[in-house]
């Protein structure tokens, strides 16, 4: 009879400290915050098993499988994500980030779209589809959306860096120069900008003793196609 008893009260304690829904996806983000990223899409799991309409953990286990490189995976969970509740503009966000790492840019606009649509006011928006329409050759609408992020963000030196390749790619050589002025003295590491900058200081405006600071200014960098134009063009 005891030992049935003690078995009994056993039985009570690991069904009292089994963690709730709530606490399970709580310790996730704990552990998606501190980039344990499968332990965090354990828990996640978890708290899914116990409801299949946790939209919450849903998302944030893409954030967690995005993290990992798992893009499709990410995709998969975030569609979930939005086929569940499709108000929030975070998992639209979301899989639009992994669609833009996949180069699907047409997905990615779509989405960023419906995300700016349900919440005009995030930047981060602005900026990613800025990149979507880049990769699009939409240059034109990529320089509207990346400029709304400088007006608010004038320091924002990624986003001048970006402005200044739409801005090639639109054939304002002039924009450019401005923006990759801007972007370098944000950020003196950018060996890329250093780069566009010297390439387009030679080819639109012959300016080859200040491209050639400019592309060597790369090469220190570390951006290797740089040196072909200095071994071409900046040769004593």
């Amino acid at each position: 009879m005891k030992k049935n008893s003690w078995g009994f009260i056993a039985l009570f304690l690991i069904w009292s400290c089994s963690p709730t829904e709530q606490e399970l996806f709580d310790e996730g983000v704990r552990f998606l915050q501190n980039s344990q990223y499968q332990k965090a899409i354990d828990l996640f799991d978890r708290a899914i098993e116990k409801n299949p309409q946790n939209t919450a953990a849903l998302n944030a286990k893409g954030v967690a499988l995005f993290q990992q490189g798992k893009f499709d995976e990410a995709i998969d969970a975030f569609t979930k994500s939005i086929e569940l509740d499709a108000s929030s503009y975070k998992p639209y966000f979301n899989r639009a980030n992994a669609y833009l790492e996949k180069k699907a840019y047409k997905e990615a606009l779509l989405d960023y779209n419906m995300a700016n649509g349900l919440d005009p006011q995030q930047l981060d928006i602005y900026y990613n589809r800025g990149l979507a329409l880049l990769g699009l050759e939409e240059y034109e609408d990529a320089i509207f959306d990346l400029d709304v992020v400088l007006q608010s963000v004038p320091d924002h030196a990624l986003a001048h860096f970006n402005k200044a390749k739409s801005q090639l790619g639109n054939n304002d050589p002039i924009g450019a120069i401005e923006s990759l002025f801007a972007t370098v003295e944000l950020d003196n590491r950018n060996g890329a900008a250093y780069y566009l900058l010297g390439v387009t200081q030679m080819s639109a405006f012959g300016q080859k003793e200040d491209g050639c600071v400019n592309l060597r200014m790369a090469m220190s960098l570390g951006f290797a196609e740089a040196k072909s134009w200095v071994d071409d063009f900046c040769s004593e």
